[in-house]
């Protein structure tokens, strides 16, 4: 990140909780500045890290059902109040003024499993206008295996960050996926499918899958140049995305990339039919990595080195954002500093510091983030009471 002048950061300065997990009502008042959580195992520090990352679209750095979040009432009190949906509130301190965000379950929606988001007391049409509002990353003890687990994973994370340069990607990749389900859906089906509404299902999903794809490529490529220019304590990753889909865009226009791509999803009618699949499509792709100094990949580093990649990216491009896009994205690092060595845990909070925008981190020892006295607030969390 870099130093130097403050940078415009979006920093938390009020968050509240209502039925959210094990937190049945919290109000917090905040510095603008990073916020770290120590306390035992259990205790509600990762929870309040998920509750910030519902800032972003999706699902939350668990990826868990909404219905699953809501407030569960412990048999042990059956005369305790029924919890209702789930809901964060934040006020956001930011380049652009205060901004009040809301979002949580709809308790109408008929599988329980639709969320609400406010800007301002406004109802938002789409999820893609908390991206326009600010970014946010995460990283969690669960993402260590990033590098060994399926491609899924790493496509998640790579929209993730590509929420950032783009906001308009987040429509795009949902866009994209209701067509494949669409389209799959209809060629399940015992009675032949009007090939008209086939043709244009395949349409969307060829004019967003090209574009998915050409962001994904353009989001890793810039972060490949950042990540092996930066400085520091961290490895330098290698990055790249594969796949024959985006393959296409080396040595072809968008549009014609779009055209084949339609003829490609109508020829495969009967073989996807049959294997209840789609085979081709930005969906198979996936996040190659490298270890820029060895030239090994990230899947075959040790345990170790893998974090520090990972780590290694997310600073790369928070620094890629700052100047991009003139912003600093808030950072949410469970666990991070626990299997760190004493100079990569110091170099980690230096640049955390000299960016000047807000990270949250949880730990189970407090001496781990001596470290950022001074720059930090420090807060300690035991059976979801913060003090």
């Amino acid at each position: 990140m870099a130093s130097g002048g403050r940078l415009p950061a979006a920093s938390v300065t009020r968050l509240a909780l209502t039925d959210f997990r094990g937190y049945a009502g919290l109000r917090l008042s905040l510095e603008p500045c990073s916020v770290v959580l120590t306390g035992p195992n259990g205790a509600g520090k990762t929870n309040l890290l998920e509750a910030i990352s519902f800032l972003a679209p999706g699902r939350g750095l668990r990826r868990a059902r909404l219905s699953d979040i809501d407030r569960r009432v412990p048999p042990a009190r059956p005369t305790a109040l029924v919890p209702g949906a789930w809901a964060v509130a934040v006020t956001l301190a930011g380049p652009r003024g205060a901004t009040a965000i809301g979002t949580g379950r709809d308790p109408t929606s008929a599988t329980g499993e639709r969320r609400l988001v406010q800007i301002d007391g406004a109802a938002a049409r789409t999820q893609t206008a908390l991206a326009q509002c600010l970014c946010v990353i995460w990283l969690t003890p669960q993402m260590d295996r990033l590098f060994t687990e399926a491609a899924a994973a790493r496509r998640r994370f790579l929209d993730r960050l590509a929420y950032g340069f783009d906001p308009g990607h987040v429509h795009r990749v949902t866009a994209y996926e209701q067509a494949m389900r669409e389209r799959m859906r209809l060629l399940a089906q015992r009675s032949p499918a009007d090939p008209a509404w086939l043709g244009a299902l395949e349409a969307r999903m060829a004019e967003h899958g090209v574009a998915v794809a050409a962001a994904r490529r353009n989001t890793a490529a810039a972060l490949d140049e950042a990540a092996a220019a930066a400085p520091g304590a961290f490895p330098a990753a290698r990055l790249a995305v594969t796949g024959e889909l985006e393959s296409w865009l080396e040595t072809m226009p968008a549009l014609a990339a779009e055209e084949a791509f339609a003829r490609r999803l109508v020829a495969a009618r009967a073989s996807d039919a049959a294997q209840g699949q789609t085979a081709f499509g930005p969906h198979r792709c996936d996040l190659a990595a490298y270890h820029g100094k060895t030239h090994i990949s990230a899947a075959q580093c040790s345990t170790g080195e893998q974090k520090a990649l990972l780590i290694g990216i997310v600073l790369a491009f928070a620094r890629l954002m700052a100047r991009r896009r003139g912003e600093i994205p808030i950072l949410l690092l469970d666990e991070v500093a626990a299997h760190l060595d004493r100079a990569r845990r110091e170099a980690l909070f230096a640049e955390i510091g000299s960016s000047r925008g807000q990270a949250w981190l949880t730990g189970t020892d407090r001496i781990l983030f001596d470290g950022m006295s001074g720059t930090a607030q420090f807060l300690t969390v035991a059976d979801g009471v913060i003090s």
